[in-house]
């Protein structure tokens, strides 16, 4: 079973979420065990108070040293050599590759910040990798910490239906999706493309392969940079251009 302990001021935000859908079953199935740790239950003043003025001025408030690493070291009692992470603009940029090593793990503590931050002594301490889902500051980390779960819970064996689901996936090999069409077959004169009726799979893989270079290259031509390709793929994605160019 995959542990994953969460340290928020909001575990409400967890339990109206992470019950619905595909984490929902896999909880449901015993497939994953998700627990929070609210550092306002470790404070010993009657105000439950978590956050103080910075050091040296400045507007908002920190998130405190001894209930933030409270919380930590009663989730550590259960899963000792759980990874702490601590979601925050300042860390590694996730990616799939990374997400994919997370989901060999047994499990992690996830730490939420809140309001300006937490006290840089607890990273110091008891942080073990910092990551951002993208260069941009939201209310707290609760939301890139569910972004984080999501993604890597779907890779867990059996939380999936579909057992090459997860394999098919955007970025798992490092370029985007390629086109999805279902019912009806004709929408406003738009037609779903004949080799997906085809029933050639060859042929279909071909597309669907050509098409995902072709999206990645027009939105994300970095990633075309960063990817060592083969053969086929150059030329199914100097075939995509050529007929791109001549629209």
């Amino acid at each position: 079973m995959f542990q994953l302990d969460i340290v928020t001021l909001f575990p409400e935000i967890f339990n109206l979420t992470l019950n619905k859908g595909v984490i929902g079953r896999a909880i449901k199935n015993d497939l994953i065990e998700i627990r929070e740790w609210n550092p306002r239950d470790f404070t010993k003043d009657k105000h439950k108070t978590v956050d103080a003025r910075p050091y040296g001025g400045g507007p908002g408030m920190v998130m405190m040293y001894e209930p933030v690493c409270a919380a930590i070291n009663k989730a550590k009692e259960k899963h000792k050599n759980s990874k702490v992470i601590f979601l925050t603009p300042q860390g590694k940029q996730l990616n799939q590759a990374a997400v994919v090593e997370f989901s060999k793990l047994d499990g992690m503590i996830l730490v939420c910040g809140r309001y300006e931050g937490i006290d840089e002594r607890i990273i110091e301490s008891k942080i073990d990798e910092e990551w951002s889902i993208g260069d941009y500051v939201l209310s707290g980390g609760e939301f890139a910490t569910l972004v984080l779960i999501d993604s890597v819970c779907r890779l867990l064996p059996g939380v999936l239906g579909g057992k090459n689901s997860a394999n098919e996936d955007s970025f798992v090999d490092g370029l985007f999706d390629y086109p999805h069409y279902t019912r009806p077959e004709e929408i406003n004169g738009r037609l779903v493309p004949n080799v997906l009726k085809s029933g050639d799979h060859e042929e279909i893989r071909r597309w669907r392969l050509k098409h995902a270079l072709g999206k990645t290259w027009r939105a994300r031509p970095d990633l075309i940079e960063s990817i060592k390709l083969n053969d086929e793929q150059k030329m199914l994605l100097q075939e995509y251009i050529e007929e791109f160019e001549n629209l």
